[in-house]
């Protein structure tokens, strides 16, 4: 198979295309033919080698990716409920794998497409995120109708998964807070610059931010309300919550990564399967999508490193 191999942690240059041997599905497990293979800040982190002490994380040389769009190659002994050339979307808990022809993953991370009408590119650009973005805010911030949101970085690739999924799960009001003057077709009420963040108070806000505006958050949320920490696209690691502030205003600061919690929960993903696809299907997660090829692995991963990207970078084999 054609993959995108990281050789060592490093820069960008360190992604090199390789030919590799053709994986096959084990037990309960699909094998997929990649059409698609979404490009992540994490990704970027893990090349980076940011986690590299991290256990259960790829080490080089590997194979960067955590979500893909394809058709069913092989199934696995045990395996029900897919057909070959099935169209389906996969993500990983472990990111690697997704940037190759061939991949291969475990029967509950793959999620059929079929009879949805979705192009495989916005599929893979927007479902898997779209699932974790239903978990987050049911599991871990407990989000329920009539509440408002506030979503920072409201354009990036995670955060534009939110909006929809707030929608279809009964917010009230959906805010998202950009750099500078900007426009979208995703559902917000309002686009704010995140320079002047609004006075108004919200019942929970989604931060894949971090730094500075993390902590201006603190101040935005409603009593009980829940920042719901998802990321650290600003790069800013030393940052510090004062608990202090969490006292005084009663509110919640939680965290969601999905590689933590997917694997110890996969009965999460099935429902926030179907809740995604409808979302995506209705429209309301129609991200900017821009392809390039696997050659082109290293320019994407540059790009995302230099914050150029609004929406998603998806590779094709």
């Amino acid at each position: 198979m054609k993959a995108v191999q990281a050789t060592r942690f490093g820069d960008p240059s360190v992604l090199t295309v390789a030919e590799l041997p053709d994986p096959t599905p084990g037990p309960g497990q699909v094998a997929i033919d990649v059409t698609h293979a979404a490009v992540g800040l994490i990704d970027v982190y893990l090349r980076q080698g940011l986690y590299r002490d991290r256990e259960g994380l790829p080490q080089p040389p590997y194979v960067p990716g955590l979500e893909v769009a394809g058709t069913v190659r092989a199934l696995g002994e045990g395996v029900t409920g897919f057909a070959i050339g099935e169209h389906v979307v996969a993500l990983s808990a472990t990111g690697a794998g997704g940037y190759a022809s061939v991949y291969v993953r475990d029967q509950a991370y793959v999620v059929s497409t079929e009879g949805h009408d979705i192009d495989p590119a916005l599929a893979v650009a927007a479902v898997p995120n779209a699932i974790m973005a239903h978990v987050a805010l049911t599991r871990a911030a407990r989000m329920i109708s009539g509440e408002s949101v506030l979503i920072h970085g409201a354009l990036g690739g995670f955060a534009a998964a939110f909006p929809g999924m707030a929608r279809h799960l009964g917010a009230s009001r959906v805010v998202g807070s950009v750099r500078g003057e900007r426009t979208t077709t995703l559902p917000y009420d309002a686009l704010v610059d995140s320079a002047q963040l609004p006075d108004e108070k919200f019942d929970i806000i989604v931060d894949p931010v971090g730094g500075a505006v993390r902590t201006r958050s603190l101040d935005l949320l409603a009593p009980l309300g829940r920042l719901l920490v998802v990321g650290n696209a600003s790069g800013d690691w030393d940052h510090r919550i004062d608990s202090n502030a969490v006292w005084f205003g009663t509110v919640t600061v939680t965290g969601f990564n999905s590689g933590a919690y997917l694997p110890a929960h996969p009965e999460a993903i099935r429902p926030a399967a179907e809740a995604a696809l409808a979302v995506v299907a209705w429209g309301h997660a129609d991200t900017k999508i821009e392809l390039l090829p696997f050659a082109d692995a290293a320019t994407a991963h540059e790009r995302m490193e230099r914050h150029e990207v609004d929406g998603r970078i998806v590779l094709t084999p």
